[in-house]
C-alpha cells in the first residue's frame, strides 16, 4: 500500500481539514455555521466552496461532479457533468459555480412518486447538503444532496431525515431547557448501521437465474452441511474473503467511510463489517456507498455480493443493525447513565422518552423496515421477531421498577440509593448479557435498532425513531414547563413513573423466538404485523398521519406517496420473483426431470437386455417418484400463472399486494417443495444451475 493508514482515510473526501486549508477564514466559519447550527448559507460563501471544491477536486483527477441523491427505491442517483466550459476559441476552462453547487436539476420524470406528479412532469431539483461531506468517486466529484420536485415535494430520503433530525434536535433542547441545562445549544442524532452480506462465485452467480433477477434463490435443496456446526461465525477468513476484506476496507477508508470491524458471520458465505458512529444522516450516506462498494470491489475478486435479506432457504438471512442514540455538541451522549445526580436524571428522561416513543410507534417502526425481502426473515429464528419489544438487561429493569413503586434501588453496591428524581446509580455497561432475539436493545449507551433487512436504506427507520422520539420529548417538555424550580424533581420523578406505567408492556428481556411470547405480546396488545401489507395498512393511520405531519416530517401527500410507494415495490418484486419462478420451473427444472428419467428408462432397459430376469424396481420407484413430481409441479405451475393474473388484476394495489402475500407466495412455497424433493434426485449433470453446496461452499 502506497499510502499508510492515516494518510488514505479521507484521502478522497472534502472534508474539515481540507476546508481549513482551501478556505479563506471568514468562509470557513460560515461554512462551519451552517453544518453545525444549521443556519442558511449565502451565495458568497457557496461561490467560495465552490472554487476551493473544484480546484480540490481536479487536483485528485476529478473531470466532472454529480449531484448525489437517494430517491425512493433503496438506490443512489446521479447525473455527471463535466467541469469545462467552452470560451469561444476553441478553447476551456475548468468551471464550478456556486449556483451548481448548491442547485442541480435532474430528470425526475422516472422517479417513483407514488402518484405526487405526473409522469411527463420531468423538472426536479437537487439541493447540496452541507452537513455531509463531498468526495471523489471514479474521477467524479460527488456532493450529496436532497432531492424535491418542481413544486417542492420531498422525492428522496434525505429530505424526510434532515427534517427529522431537526424535529429531534428542536424539542429535545426544550426538554434539557426544563431540566436546568442550558450549555447545550445543539442534538445530533448518531448510527452505526452493522451491515451483514453473502458472498457467492461469480461464475456460480450468473448460472443461477433467481439470483439474477430476484437475488435470492427461489428453488434449492439444501446442502449436506449448513450452519449446523456454527463452526463458520467468527471463524478463519478464506483467503480470497481476506483479500476482498482488505480491498473493501482500503476503498471505504478512502472515503471517510469508518469501517472497523469485519467477521464470518454464522451461515456460510456470510459475512459482516461494522463501522464506527456518525451523525445519521452521514451514516445513511455512508451506508449507501459501502453496499455500493462492496458489491464493485466483489466484482474485482471473481464474486458477487449478495445484499438480499433471505438468499438462500434454510440459513440464516441477512440484516442490518442500526445502533442509534443522541449526542450534544458539548459531547454527551445523551443515553449514557453518567456519574452524577444530574446525569443521572437526563438519561431517565431519555431512556424513557424512547421506550414511550417505540411503544406508541411501533407499528411505525415496524413499518420502517417492512420489505418483501425482509419478510423472510422476521421472527424466523434467525432475526428479531415481527412484535417490536425492548430489551433493557435486568439491572436497568429493576432502576425502572423501583422508581414506579417509588423504591430504594440497591443496584450491585451495599448502600440503599434514592432513585428519586435524580440518583441512579452508575452502573457497568453490557452488565447483561445481550438479546440477539431482541428487535430493540439498550446496549450501554445506545439502542440496537435490529429488524432492519440487509439491503434497505437506514433512512427510513431513523425517521421513524427520530420523529417518534421528538414527539415524546414535546409531550414532556410541556408537561414540565410551568413547574417551579422546587418543584421539579418530584415532577420529573412523577413523569418518569407514569410514563413506565402507562408503557412497561413493551419491555420484554426474554426469549422473542417462543411461541409463549407471541401469546404474551398479544396479552399485552402489542402489534404483530408479520407482513408487509399487513404492515403498510397501519402507515396511513390517523395516529401515524397526525405525528409525520405535525413535525413537518412530510406534507399529507408525500405521506400517502410513501405508502403508495411500499405497496408497489412489494407488489412488484414478488411479480418478478412469480415470473421467474415459473421460467425456472418450465424452462429449465422440468426439462431436466424429463431428460435424467430418460437416462433412468435406458438403463432399466439395458439391464433387462442383458439380464432378463434382473429387477429394475429402484429405477421403476425413481421414475415414480419423478413423474408424481413432474406432475405436481405442471399443476403448481398453472396455480401460480392463474393466481399470479389475478393478483396483478387487482384494482386496488393493496388488496395486490395481500393476493400476492397470502396466494401466490403459497404457491411458490408448494411448487419450490415439489422442486426441491425433485433436485435431491437428480444428479448435478443434468441439473441446469449450481447447487446449494457449491454456491455456499467454493469460495
Amino acid at each position: 500500500m502506497a499510502q499508510n493508514i492515516p494518510e488514505l482515510y479521507g484521502s478522497l473526501v472534502f472534508n474539515d481539514k481540507i476546508m481549513r486549508t482551501k478556505l479563506p477564514k471568514d468562509m470557513y466559519k460560515a461554512l462551519r455555521k451552517t453544518i453545525q447550527n444549521g443556519s442558511h448559507l449565502e451565495l458568497d460563501v457557496a461561490n467560495s466552496v465552490a472554487v476551493a471544491m473544484k480546484e480540490w477536486a481536479i487536483e485528485n483527477g476529478a473531470t466532472h461532479y454529480t449531484h448525489w441523491f437517494q430517491p425512493m427505491t433503496n438506490f443512489t442517483a446521479e447525473k455527471h457533468d463535466s467541469f469545462i466550459s467552452p470560451t469561444g476559441d476553441g478553447q476551456i476552462i475548468m468551471e464550478f459555480s456556486g449556483k451548481e453547487l448548491v442547485k442541480g436539476e435532474p430528470d425526475a420524470s422516472s422517479f417513483p412518486s407514488g402518484g405526487l406528479r405526473a409522469t411527463f412532469e420531468a423538472r426536479g431539483y437537487t439541493a447540496w447538503d452541507p452537513t455531509s461531506p463531498a468526495f471523489i468517486k471514479d474521477r467524479t466529484l460527488y456532493i450529496p444532496t436532497a432531492f424535491c420536485s418542481y413544486s417542492g415535494e420531498a422525492l428522496d430520503k434525505k429530505t424526510p431525515l434532515l427534517r427529522s433530525m431537526d424535529a429531534l434536535n428542536v424539542e429535545a433542547l426544550k426538554v434539557l431547557r426544563v431540566l436546568g441545562n442550558t450549555e447545550v445549544k445543539h442534538i445530533t442524532t448518531t448510527v452505526g448501521p452493522e451491515q451483514e452480506y453473502f458472498l457467492v462465485d461469480k461464475e456460480l452467480y450468473n448460472q443461477r437465474k433467481d439470483l439474477i433477477y430476484c437475488g435470492r434463490t427461489l428453488i434449492g435443496a439444501p446442502a449436506p452441511k449448513g450452519q449446523e456446526m456454527e463452526d463458520h461465525y467468527f471463524g478463519t477468513l478464506k483467503p480470497r474473503v481476506a483479500a476482498y476484506m482488505h480491498d473493501l476496507d482500503e476503498e471505504l477508508w478512502k472515503l471517510g467511510i469508518p469501517a472497523k470491524t469485519k467477521h464470518n458471520e454464522v451461515a456460510p458465505a456470510q459475512h459482516e463489517l461494522a463501522p464506527v458512529f456518525d451523525t445519521t444522516n452521514v451514516a445513511v450516506d455512508h451506508n449507501q456507498l459501502t453496499m455500493e462498494i462492496m458489491k464493485k470491489v466483489a466484482d474485482k475478486h471473481g464474486m458477487v455480493c449478495l445484499l438480499h435479506e433471505k438468499p438462500f432457504e434454510g440459513i440464516n438471512g441477512s440484516g442490518k443493525h442500526n445502533n442509534w442514540s443522541m449526542s450534544t455538541d458539548t459531547g454527551v451522549n445523551l443515553l449514557d447513565p453518567g456519574k452524577t445526580p444530574a446525569e443521572n436524571t437526563q438519561f431517565l428522561v431519555f431512556l424513557v422518552a424512547v421506550i414511550k416513543a417505540v411503544d406508541d410507534y411501533a407499528d411505525l417502526l415496524r413499518i420502517s423496515v417492512a420489505s418483501a425481502g425482509n419478510d423472510h426473515r422476521l421472527g424466523a429464528n434467525e432475526a428479531p421477531p415481527a412484535i417490536v419489544s425492548i430489551f433493557l438487561g435486568d439491572e436497568l429493569t429493576e432502576v425502572l421498577k423501583a422508581i414506579e413503586n417509588d423504591e430504594f434501588f440497591a443496584g450491585h453496591g451495599a448502600i440503599q440509593m434514592d432513585i428519586g428524581a435524580k440518583v441512579l446509580p452508575h452502573f457497568v455497561k453490557d452488565n447483561t448479557d445481550r438479546n440477539r432475539t431482541s428487535p430493540f436493545a439498550f446496549t450501554g449507551n445506545k439502542f440496537e435498532f435490529r429488524m432492519l433487512g440487509s439491503s434497505a436504506s437506514v433512512a427510513n427507520p431513523n425517521i421513524i425513531l427520530n420523529t417518534a422520539v421528538a414527539e415524546v420529548l414535546s409531550q414532556f417538555a410541556e408537561k414540565l414547563k410551568d413547574v417551579p424550580a422546587e418543584e421539579m424533581n418530584q415532577a420529573v420523578h412523577n413523569l418518569l413513573k407514569e410514563t413506565i406505567i402507562a408503557h412497561k408492556r413493551v419491555i420484554f428481556n426474554g426469549n422473542g423466538y417462543t411461541d409463549e411470547w407471541v401469546e404474551e405480546a398479544e396479552k399485552r396488545g402489542l402489534y404483530n404485523l408479520k407482513s408487509t401489507p399487513d404492515a403498510l395498512e397501519q402507515f396511513v393511520s390517523p395516529k401515524n398521519e397526525a405525528l409525520l405531519t405535525g413535525h413537518n416530517i412530510f406534507t399529507k401527500g408525500e405521506l400517502h406517496s410513501r405508502y403508495e410507494i411500499k405497496l408497489e415495490n412489494y407488489v412488484k418484486t414478488l411479480h418478478i420473483e412469480s415470473c421467474t419462478m415459473a421460467e425456472l420451473i418450465q424452462k429449465d427444472m422440468l426439462p431436466s426431470i424429463t431428460t435424467y428419467m430418460e437416462q433412468v428408462a435406458r438403463t432399466a432397459s439395458l439391464k433387462k437386455s442383458v439380464v432378463p430376469d434382473i429387477s429394475v424396481a429402484s429405477e421403476a420407484d425413481l421414475l415414480t417418484k419423478l413423474t408424481a413430481l413432474s406432475e405436481s409441479m405442471i399443476a403448481g405451475l398453472a396455480t401460480l400463472k392463474e393466481d399470479t393474473a389475478k393478483a396483478e388484476g387487482c384494482e386496488d394495489i393493496l388488496a395486490s399486494a395481500k393476493a400476492y402475500q397470502s396466494t401466490v407466495l403459497a404457491d411458490m412455497e408448494a411448487l419450490r417443495k415439489s422442486a426441491d424433493e425433485a433436485e435431491a434426485l437428480l444428479p448435478e449433470s443434468v441439473l441446469p444451475y449450481p447447487t446449494y453446496g457449491k454456491l455456499l461452499f467454493s469460495i
